[in-house]
């Protein structure tokens, strides 16, 4: 029994083969593979079109692996932060945040992360591992059912922004959105989806060379190399100029436009000089910009930026006729908002 293999991570046709191999119908492959990936099924008894003895043969031979909610916090706002443990016992966090018009799942792509940001609480964590696409999956599958359940609106939108550089896992993370928008998955509009990167130049040529669908945002936070490099040392080997070209050659070979995430950290990167530099980075191709209110965490040397400089920040951006939205932080009061992932719950 410890040998049985994880049936999500079988193709249809593999799962043909193997239903022939047993002497059965290569139907069954398709039945299976819907409970899978389309009812986001997490045991075999639940595959109710198959008989007992198929049901038998599967869990003889395979295993779900499937994500569970460890706890489960609801914020003052309705956001809704998951703590969900993997079938290895490790531990991610995933967000549902809920507005008027939206129900948008934040998910994580790794255990842990290697970038070392200097504002994130994530980045203080070791990187364990990657997620693999259906755990990625599952996270999604989870907070869909609870937008549902909870707010009675269907699941409208989905960003990688959890726990984890999602480029730094980007088969699992490809494989993921493809289960997602499949017809014979979730079905969800590729639009829909936003990966987020710190900025890994090479992958982001590569999302361009795969022509992918979804949405891309970089996480910038400072459009000068010495104040960037100071925050992100991943920026030390992906600079301002190196970002700029791969930006560029994404959107040539996609056609779409690009977010650039911008926290706004008091007396650091929240004057007008430092508004010039983002509208003159921003040039480089089509995009919007997200203003983001920092969210403090344990042992953090930064505070948010006061309102009358972001508010002065926001305007120099939009005389300049750039799209400027404000993100007000959700979540802050159970640490579900942006950068506070594992804050508390998942130290050491």
């Amino acid at each position: 029994m410890e040998n049985r293999a994880d049936i999500r991570a079988l193709t249809l046709q593999q799962l043909q083969d193997f239903f022939i191999a047993q002497g059965d119908k290569k139907y069954r492959a398709q039945q299976v593979y819907d409970w899978l990936w389309k009812h986001a099924a997490t045991q075999f008894e639940s595959m109710n079109n198959l008989s007992k003895p198929q049901i038998e043969m599967l869990q003889k031979h395979f295993v779900i692996n499937n994500v569970t909610v460890e706890t489960k916090q609801v914020s003052n706002d309705r956001t809704i932060k998951n703590a969900f443990k993997l079938y290895d016992g490790n531990v991610v966090e995933g967000v549902l945040i809920p507005t008027e018009t939206r129900m948008t799942a934040c998910v994580s792509s790794q255990v842990g992360c290697s970038l070392t940001c200097k504002f994130c609480a994530t980045g203080k964590l070791d990187r364990v591992r990657n997620l693999n696409a259906d755990e990625i999956f599952d996270q999604v599958a989870i907070i869909k059912q609870q937008a549902e359940t909870h707010y009675q609106m269907p699941l409208s939108n989905i960003v990688y922004m959890g726990m984890g550089e999602p480029l730094l896992n980007y088969a699992n993370v490809l494989k993921s959105i493809a289960h997602i928008t499949s017809q014979q998955g979730l079905n969800m509009a590729p639009k829909r989806i936003t990966v987020s990167t710190a900025g890994i130049a090479k992958m982001i040529h590569k999302l361009g060379d795969d022509q992918v669908k979804f949405n891309l945002a970089l996480s910038l936070h400072a459009a000068n190399d010495k104040k960037r490099d100071q925050i992100m040392p991943i920026n030390e080997h992906n600079n301002l100029e190196v970002l700029k070209t791969a930006l560029q050659y994404f959107y040539n070979k996609t056609r779409n436009a690009i977010t650039l995430e911008y926290i706004v950290f008091n007396n650091f990167n929240d004057s007008l000089e430092d508004a010039h530099q983002l509208w003159t980075f921003s040039k480089a191709v089509p995009c919007k910009i997200n203003l983001i209110e920092y969210n403090p965490i344990d042992g953090g040397s930064f505070i948010n930026a006061v309102e009358d400089r972001m508010y002065a920040f926001q305007q120099f951006l939009l005389q300049k006729g750039l799209i400027v939205n404000m993100r007000r932080s959700r979540g802050k009061d159970i640490d579900a908002a942006c950068g506070q992932l594992a804050n508390k719950s998942l130290k050491n």
